[in-house]
């Protein structure tokens, strides 16, 4: 980091400056010493930065300048759908009969936030072809987890204790395993075929009476549509599974098929991802979770539903997997996606999966004349390419990521999927115009001339940011977090 040009808080301060005034205290003044047990108490007070208060305005200005977000920059993020976030969105979430209600209040005074819930409750219900929905879950990965401890408890229900083992694609989102396993299951890996798809053949003879559940998402993670979905739901159920459908990728489907029209179980989805809540940066998520009638029995509890012209939460569900969450979910996320839904309307759904699928099939139609597509079809919302023609030339998929920060984009998906050598998976999104992606296109086809040319220079990237390459193993594995 060039010190002159941003110098850190600490190198900033001053000893006897500050930045408050604080109005004389209206309270006792008391000893933390007499309190406390002195375990607990400083010896000495912190090492604070001591600043103007312009020097602070100035210092958090400038470090938000330095920060990357799909209102500054275009974010082709493969498999996380970072598409725009609607400003009516959040100018809804900051009303004040929504943001100043708190969850202890009596639910008749109420009724207008809960109304709202159960409102989207049935348009998630309608848009994915589920039976119920709840909207507890925080996030995309818990409401993973939700669905397959409601797939174990209905199996325990059943009295089939034995049905351990989740199928999942070797394509898959990292999470699903992970669930899997966080939720006390097994994880049994199924092939994917030269085309990109589930391969029924080897499914087939991985399923048994010990399977729990087929997890996987439609389209898959390579972009590509699984057409022998309907195959794929006849062979689990007929071997007692369940089908769980992760909702990452519904962006591309919205409008045109639905979960459980494809045979789906269970279906968590991610309302920060295909419903433009706020996405990335550790904030609150949504993963609302969609069950067949089979499964609404154990649903997390309380469940939001309508008695007579009133809303009220049913906490009467004696084989419920529990609460997941404190309170009844991330509110304002779960708001600002029912905002995105009225907006939009039934057509404005379906157009954006039109223009979802458009948008990656013209950047990848452009882009596979100079980086190698390992599958030819069309693909939907996002497709995956390979730098293995660049790495022949000693440059890797890392080294043009890199490269791509000079150009003030954030990069792709790199390394994912697994089964795809030095993968780079792309995502532009429905809201994305064309002048964006082809100003994309070709820097990406310059950095493939730049390979060819002067290979050393894309190795060396970035050279144009503030923070140069850094070794990223030890920053991941020993980060230094404080101001020595």
């Amino acid at each position: 980091m060039h010190k002159k040009d941003f110098p850190l808080i600490f190198e900033l301060s001053k000893s006897g400056r500050t930045s408050y005034s604080l109005p004389e205290m209206d309270v006792e003044e008391t000893d933390l010493d007499e309190m406390l047990d002195p375990l607990y108490i400083r010896q000495e007070a912190p090492a604070l930065p001591e600043l103007s208060e312009l020097d602070i305005i100035r210092h958090y200005t400038n470090l938000s300048r330095r920060n990357y977000g799909v209102d500054s920059g275009f974010y082709p993020l493969g498999s996380c759908t970072m598409k725009y976030n609607p400003k009516m969105n959040e100018d809804v979430a900051r009303l004040e009969g929504f943001s100043h209600i708190h969850p202890y209040q009596k639910a008749e005074t109420a009724q207008g936030a809960l109304e709202m819930m159960y409102d989207l409750q049935t348009s998630l219900q309608e848009i994915t072809g589920m039976h119920t929905v709840s909207l507890q879950p925080a996030a995309g990965a818990q409401g993973e987890w939700t669905g397959l401890i409601m797939i174990r408890a209905l199996h325990e229900a059943n009295g089939e204790k034995q049905r351990t083992k989740v199928i999942v694609p070797d394509s898959a989102h990292g999470t699903n395993p992970a669930s899997v396993t966080a939720a006390g299951l097994e994880v049994v890996t199924v092939k994917t075929n030269e085309e990109g798809l589930v391969d029924l053949y080897n499914l087939k003879s991985v399923v048994g009476s010990d399977t729990a559940a087929l997890m996987l998402t439609n389209p898959n993670t390579l972009g590509l549509f699984e057409t022998e979905i309907i195959e794929m739901a006849r062979i689990v159920h007929q071997a007692g599974g369940r089908l769980y459908y992760d909702g990452a990728n519904l962006n591309a489907i919205m409008g045109y098929t639905r979960p459980g029209d494809m045979g789906f179980d269970v279906v968590h989805l991610n309302l920060h991802k295909t419903f433009t809540g706020p996405h990335g940066g550790g904030g609150p998520g949504s993963g609302p979770v969609g069950v067949s009638e089979e499964l609404t029995s154990f649903l997390p509890k309380p469940v939001l539903v309508k008695q007579a012209d009133n809303f009220v939460f049913d906490y009467n569900r004696p084989d419920s997997i529990g609460r997941v969450k404190p309170y009844y979910g991330n509110f304002g996320i779960n708001l600002r996606a029912y905002t995105y839904i009225r907006t939009m309307g039934a057509e404005g759904l379906k157009k954006v999966s039109e223009y979802a699928v458009l948008n990656a099939n013209y950047m990848m139609r452009r882009l596979q004349e100079v980086f190698e597509l390992p599958y030819k079809q069309h693909c939907k919302h996002e497709f995956v390419l390979s730098g293995r023609k660049q790495k022949r030339l000693g440059v890797r998929t890392l080294d043009m990521a890199k490269r791509l920060l000079d150009f003030g984009y954030h990069p792709p998906t790199i390394y994912f999927p697994l089964n795809v050598e030095e993968a780079m998976m792309i995502e532009p999104t429905e809201t994305e115009a064309k002048e964006t992606l082809d100003g994309f296109i070709e820097t990406m086809l310059q950095i493939a001339e730049e390979v060819k040319d002067d290979p050393e220079y894309v190795q060396e990237a970035p050279h144009t940011t503030v923070v140069k390459r850094m070794d990223e193993t030890t920053a991941a594995r020993k980060p230094i977090l404080k101001y020595e």
